[in-house]
């Protein structure tokens, strides 16, 4: 196990110390929330930041849905095409090539 290295990021005006493997991906990570947080709030400027962070909570689950489905349409047309692949080389086996 990685021993943990502390960070601090600032999202939505707070700063925050954390405790990482990765400094880099939870900076990018915490960088990559507070770019949602900040757009939120310029959407709906007169709500509580209570609200804001739902929000920005909501559409940063939203993507990762969208990316889980890509994902899994994506291995599901894998999977179609290597089946293919392996009924093609097995018809391949059965015919005779005449010598």
């Amino acid at each position: 196990m990685s021993e943990k290295k502390k960070l601090k990021v600032t999202i939505f005006n707070k700063e925050y110390s954390l405790l990482v493997d990765n400094q880099e991906i939870a900076a990018e990570l915490a960088q990559y929330v507070n770019n949602v947080m900040e757009e939120t709030k310029e959407e709906l400027s007169e709500q509580p930041n209570e609200t804001i962070a739902v929000i920005a909570a909501l559409n940063i689950a939203y993507d990762l849905f969208v990316e889980k489905n890509k994902c899994t349409e994506l291995s599901i047309q894998a999977t179609d095409k290597i089946k293919r692949i392996k009924l093609l080389l097995n018809d391949s086996d059965s015919i005779s090539i005449p010598s």
